[in-house]
């Protein structure tokens, strides 16, 4: 028997060359001698904490409340941010820094965002689309110089944001939209609530008409504005109720996803309509204003938030698919805390 084992394994290395010499030694045994299976290698997918990346989809990152005064350490709270959403954007692993607004605390002016935020902060510029927020930001009449340095105008720095290079100038408070892939992102200001509430319902106008517009041109539909709608108090902010006008519309055009910030804390909210009840067709409100700045405690428990936490910096990573689904994960960078999970297609 053995006999014509070697004889079957010399043909096989006669014909078939390296793969027979493969099968002369399975025939006597290499490699395995217990008698017992050899063990299979498994070659993986994605971690779980990563995405698969697909052709049309579209991978962003997200987060406001960013560099606390006079802030340059780089292994503070913004500082880690700041360096890990930089390399994200050096590696071109994003297409997009959604910036949620109150870059720079405590009244930024153009020396506060150049000597301070753009150690920290500038290399997200070339992915960066933003919005501005009330006070820190932009006050009509003191600091006004968001939009300038957005722009490259300040002195010291001449580098751009993504859209100042793709449309020029933004003033302060002006609302724009643009797509990425198959999705429509409208920013607005939530200033215009504190400062020029007529100039703020005159948006809700804008929103309306924008969002319709992309809904017939067959987008999904995500607004990106600072101070949240669906969101826990904390004993310095509770909901902006004022800007129910604006969510009135976002129902209506069946928005699905909302991106804020203000409250020093995470919250994701379950899918909700402008009533607070969960609908399997509403928004997923993210707010993540976690960049580096103090967190806050929450002092309310709303149904309609599903996780939050005040405990951990960090940002907002997501995939959207062409099919209005989406993956998000919280990537954490001083604490613990993380959420991760997907939205199914409408």
């Amino acid at each position: 028997m053995r006999r014509n084992r070697v004889v079957i394994a010399i043909a096989a290395a006669v014909l078939l060359g390296a793969a027979g010499l493969w099968v002369a030694y399975l025939v006597f045994g290499g490699g395995n001698n217990s008698g017992r299976p050899e063990p299979t290698t498994t070659i993986a997918g994605p971690a779980p904490t990563q995405t698969a990346v697909h052709k049309g989809d579209v991978r962003i990152a997200a987060v406001g409340d960013m560099n606390g005064p006079r802030t340059t350490d780089p292994d503070s709270p913004s500082g880690r941010n700041g360096a890990a959403i930089t390399k994200l954007v050096e590696n071109n692993e994003i297409d997009a820094f959604m910036g949620l607004g109150d870059f720079q605390y405590d009244t930024a002016y153009c020396k506060d965002y150049v000597d301070y935020w753009t150690p920290l902060w500038g290399g997200t510029k070339p992915k960066l689309y933003w919005v501005s927020a009330p006070n820190h930001d932009w006050e009509p009449g003191r600091n006004e110089d968001l939009d300038n340095f957005m722009n490259g105008q300040c002195p010291g720095n001449a580098d751009k944001a993504a859209i100042n290079k793709e449309r020029g100038f933004i003033r302060n408070g002006k609302p724009y939209s643009k797509d990425f892939g198959n999705w429509h992102f409208a920013f607005l200001s939530s200033a215009h609530w504190r400062y020029n509430q007529g100039e703020a319902r005159a948006l809700t106008k804008w929103l309306d008409d924008d969002l319709a517009a992309a809904k017939a041109a067959g987008k999904h539909l995500a607004v990106v504005y600072h101070e949240p709608y669906f969101t826990s108090n904390t004993k310095s902010h509770e909901r902006a109720a004022e800007h129910k006008p604006w969510i009135d519309v976002m129902w209506k055009h069946r928005v699905r996803l909302t991106l804020s910030g203000s409250q020093h804390n995470y919250e994701r909210s379950c899918p909700v309509n402008n009533e607070d009840k969960c609908v399997e067709d509403g928004m997923t409100a993210f707010q993540v204003s976690t960049g580096g700045i103090g967190l806050r405690p929450f002092t309310s428990d709303p149904p309609y938030i599903e996780k939050r936490f005040s405990d951990t910096h960090g940002f907002l990573r997501m995939t959207l698919r062409p099919d209005g689904s989406f993956d998000w994960r919280f990537v954490p960078t001083s604490g613990s805390q993380t959420d991760e999970g997907s939205r199914s297609a409408p």
